[in-house]
């Protein structure tokens, strides 16, 4: 992540009162009090894609949120494969406060807007605010049931399931991000390539490739070029995916 010393990255018109992550980022339970304190102390920093914003092992000198676009977290085997681990999208947060190293890389996918604290002043006033801590305990749970889930995903899950779960995973952040219902219709992007699709679930592109249409054939999705996804029969799709559902019961229309 870039120095503490940063310049002329933080837009004067952009507090964070008015931030459109206000609602889903670790600042989400802070008081207006706090937000200013938290404003006096951001700054904003653009990554193109493909641009690491932290390396493995790197000592990271500030830490924060994703306001646009899409972050993976991979690791780099011994051999030179690439596994990734996590995917972040805006509300998500990067960076451990008090552990002085990254245990990941973090590249930006697509174009990414970062929203930095300066660790050292991030973590005083971490120290200070209950809510704050509160809610970056609360995201940190949230983190590992996702991991959790992503475990059985790779071990117990067929192709099939595989690629039907990471277009579930797509449309719901979608849907989040866009207060939108989670139901037919909704469009969102894939933001990876097939060969990092595969990379991510540990498939082969053409095992990748051959699931997305089977799945474009089934009618429970539409394909518009290879990145542009429309749900067609969302309930068949989550079927698909080997999942039960129960957690999007107040999400999807009924109809």
């Amino acid at each position: 992540m870039p120095d503490e010393n940063v310049t002329g990255l933080r837009p004067v018109h952009q507090r964070c009162s008015d931030c459109p992550i206000r609602h889903r980022a670790v600042c989400s339970y802070c008081a207006p009090a706090q937000l200013a304190e938290l404003d006096a102390i951001k700054f904003y920093v653009d990554y193109a894609p493909g641009r690491e914003i932290v390396g493995t092992g790197e000592p990271t000198k500030s830490l924060g949120s994703v306001v646009s676009g899409v972050v993976a977290l991979q690791k780099i085997l011994s051999d030179g494969r690439r596994q990734i681990v996590g995917l972040l999208f805006p509300g998500d947060f990067i960076g451990r406060p008090f552990e002085q190293r990254a245990p990941y890389d973090a590249v930006a996918v697509t174009p990414v807007k970062m929203c930095l604290f300066r660790r050292s002043q991030f973590e005083d006033l971490l120290t200070r605010e209950p809510e704050l801590e509160h809610r970056l305990l609360e995201m940190t749970l949230n983190e590992l049931d996702a991991a959790r889930d992503w475990m059985v995903l790779l071990g117990r899950k067929t192709a099939r399931e595989k690629v039907a779960s990471f277009l579930v995973v797509l449309a719901r952040r979608a849907a989040v991000l866009e207060q939108a219902r989670l139901a037919d219709g909704l469009a969102f992007q894939i933001p990876l390539s097939r060969d990092a699709i595969a990379e991510h679930l540990g498939l082969t592109i053409e095992t990748v490739s051959r699931q997305l249409t089977q799945l474009r054939k089934d009618a429970l999705i539409h394909l518009d070029g290879a990145r542009d996804v429309r749900l067609r029969d969302y309930r068949g799709l989550l079927e698909a995916s080997g999942d039960d559902g129960d957690w999007d019961d107040t999400l999807v229309d009924s109809a």
